[in-house]
């Protein structure tokens, strides 16, 4: 019976360990315990000690109540040698007592799969808690609660409950997964891709063991070359992007963050309305290097390409190479639409693909070859050799009488590497990829898939350029208590930012004195630090040019104190904001702007300090409107940088403050000037 398998095996010698770090106790152990182990084949424990038939080591299992099994830990290690691993399979409330006992025993690490913990109400957080306060007194490392397991099929650890995962097999491809579901999905995913995994891993609760701890332990994993990070909340942004920023250094990391419809409750600001946390999270990790992916089938397809290439730093040209005219205009459309460089090739290269394709193919960039012959491997050579290609995309259907792609791979000089999408279906087709693959080259099952991993490789190579260091920021004093939009702007101004020449005025006198100084055309707004969106409540009056028209404004406005500002010349509105995230700090925002900014969304946010601020706006999908639309002024990133590196320097600068606001930050003719200011201390 396999619920007796340890309690029959020989005790030995301790056996090597498969690992080292201070996770090896966890994903390399040398024997483990299953803590509420069962002969019921229902029951939780007998689906592990199943599970976890392919380890080579010892497999204790321990249940008190069954006096076939091992009562304790202890006696396990009595029995067959040091216990590494316990993986508990008891009720909550009885797991802090089954982990403290695992550790009293010599366990290093603790899996603890049920659930009834957090996830689960008051009483499972207390449960936790208690676990919580084990890991705190013991030092013993656990994984979960409420989580799936892992695995590790170089090693025969299949530390997890889910039917068909032992069929994973070993790979490159390391998945680190919020959720144990999500976990499974990408390895079974990565499975029928053609890929293993050297380790996958769901997180839970997290009560310990959390995403940078196993990334840590990945970066010294040999049999890891790219890893796969799913997140759906973050506990410590500057732990996580650290250690996303040490890992991307060796191995690439790409990441599925979930939460794009974010619907948090309204921000006092148009910032803190525009950098949910599903946007700085991203933006987070991919300051830190970590390619960002929308879905988990493009996971699946990026990450397996990086785990076997990485262009060099900066690399940046696509060459496009396809055997059919249609697949080619869909990865060329995909690529472009991803931002990806697809240079037109050189004069020299087109005349050498002129003499090996007919006149009427498409010799630029991508290169048709209309229907593939013997000659593909020559037309490949010199697109690669072009000196704008930096990797090939290249894409054929199956078609093994006209062409075969495995031969060309391996005439291929690799002086650039090579993806390849093969088109088809059946066992040929599969072996066709695989084969590819065995020699190094990603291959993909169609388009989509080969511009998902190929716009992977160069934005990878792309957060691999040499950093650049922020600029350094004036240090200027901000007023204490509520900040009116009079006294923001005077911090702008002492800290280099235009602002429009303006007038706090305290009674209709000093309206009137204001305007004859300034002249017309002004606007009058209220001055209230209390109201933060003016227009909402007809605060604002624009174009007033008269006395009668002023008188007009301050009755409409009402009683209070109103700031009388020269009207600025037409132009672009931007949002220029900071904001201090909860969990990652102060990130800074650029956005088109104005009142529609919320409405369209169209926003770049980075973690404070930015090396990177004056380029954030080409991200943006209304970049063109900054270029000179139509005429229009053309935006100085240099000076849009200044603004940024402001603006976050004064989260940095003063712990006290919550929110800077620049919106709109208007582009004129003239250069950039903050026509409206917002500071918010922290509530």
């Amino acid at each position: 019976m396999t619920a007796l398998r340890s309690h029959d095996a020989p005790q030995g010698p301790p056996r090597q360990h498969y690992g080292s770090g201070v996770l090896s106790s966890l994903f390399a152990p040398r024997a483990i315990a299953v803590v509420g182990a069962s002969r019921d084949p229902a029951k939780l424990g007998a689906v592990m000690a199943r599970s976890l038939a392919s380890f080579p080591g010892p497999v204790a299992l321990v249940n008190a109540r069954d006096e076939a099994l091992c009562p304790s830990v202890a006696e396990a290690v009595v029995r067959y040698g040091p216990v590494d691993l316990a993986i508990v399979c008891v009720p909550a409330a009885a797991t802090a007592g089954a982990v403290a006992e695992a550790a009293a025993a010599g366990a290093g690490a603790a899996v603890v799969c049920g659930g009834g913990f957090a996830e689960s109400g008051e009483e499972g957080v207390a449960h936790q808690a208690a676990l919580a306060d084990v890991v705190a007194r013991t030092g013993i490392r656990v994984l979960g609660p409420n989580t799936s397991g892992f695995l590790v099929p170089s090693a025969g650890v299949t530390a997890s409950f889910v039917p068909g995962v032992a069929d994973v097999p070993a790979g490159r491809v390391a998945v680190v997964a919020a959720s144990g579901g999500v976990n499974h999905a990408l390895a079974f995913l990565l499975t029928e891709a053609g890929h293993g995994v050297s380790l996958a891993v769901g997180l839970g609760n997290a009560v310990d063991v959390s995403a940078p701890d196993v990334l840590d332990h990945l970066a010294a994993d040999p049999g890891t070359g790219a890893v796969a990070l799913h997140v759906e909340s973050v506990a410590d942004g500057p732990r996580l992007t650290a250690a996303v920023a040490r890992l991307a250094v060796t191995r690439p990391v790409v990441a599925l963050v979930v939460g794009r419809n974010d619907v948090a409750a309204f921000a006092r600001s148009h910032t803190g309305a525009l950098a949910t946390s599903w946007r700085t999270t991203r933006a987070a990790l991919r300051q830190a290097g970590a390619v960002l992916v929308d879905d988990e089938r493009e996971l699946v397809d990026a990450v397996g390409a990086l785990s076997q290439v990485r262009l060099p730093a900066g690399a940046t040209g696509v060459g496009v190479l396809t055997g059919q005219a249609g697949p080619g205009l869909l990865v060329l459309d995909d690529l472009r639409g991803r931002g990806v460089d697809v240079p037109e090739l050189t004069r020299a290269t087109q005349d050498l693909l002129g003499t090996l394709l007919p006149p009427l193919t498409h010799q630029a960039n991508p290169v048709d070859t209309g229907r593939p012959d013997p000659s593909f491997g020559r037309v490949l050579a010199a697109v690669a050799g072009d000196p704008g290609v930096d990797v090939v995309a290249a894409y054929a259907l199956h078609e093994p009488d006209a062409l075969d792609l495995v031969a060309v791979a391996d005439g291929h000089d690799g002086s650039v590497p090579l993806v390849v999408a093969v088109g088809g279906a059946g066992p040929a087709v599969a072996a066709a990829r695989a084969a590819l693959r065995a020699r190094g080259v990603p291959a993909l099952a169609d388009p989509r898939g080969l511009s998902a991993a190929v716009a992977a490789l160069v934005a990878d190579a792309a957060g691999r350029r040499a950093p650049r260091t922020a600029p350094g920021h004036a240090s200027v004093e901000v007023p204490g208590g509520p900040v009116d939009e009079h006294a923001a702007k005077s911090v702008l101004d002492a800290l280099g930012i235009t602002t429009p020449p303006r007038r706090a005025c305290r009674s209709r006198a000093d309206a009137h004195r204001a305007l004859d100084e300034l002249g017309g055309p002004v606007a009058v707004k209220l001055l209230d630090a209390a109201v933060l969106h003016k227009t909402e409540v007809g605060g604002v009056r624009l174009g007033v040019r008269t006395a009668a028209e002023l008188d007009e404004a301050l009755d409409a406005i009402g009683s209070g104190t109103v700031l009388v500002e020269e009207m600025a010349a037409p132009g672009v509105d931007l949002v220029v904001g900071a904001r201090r995230d909860p969990v990652f700090g102060p990130v800074v925002l650029v956005g088109l702007g104005g009142t529609t900014a919320e409405a369209l969304a169209d926003v770049a946010v980075r973690v404070a300090p930015a090396p990177d601020a004056g380029a954030m706006v080409d991200e943006l999908a209304g970049r063109a409107l900054l270029d000179g639309w139509r005429g229009g002024p053309v935006l100085d990133r240099t000076a849009l940088a200044h603004v940024v590196d402001a603006v976050g320097g004064l989260l940095l600068d003063h712990p006290g403050l919550d929110e800077v606001e620049i919106n709109p930050l208007r582009l004129t003719a003239d250069g950039l000037v903050a026509l409206d200011a917002v500071i918010v201390e922290g509530r």
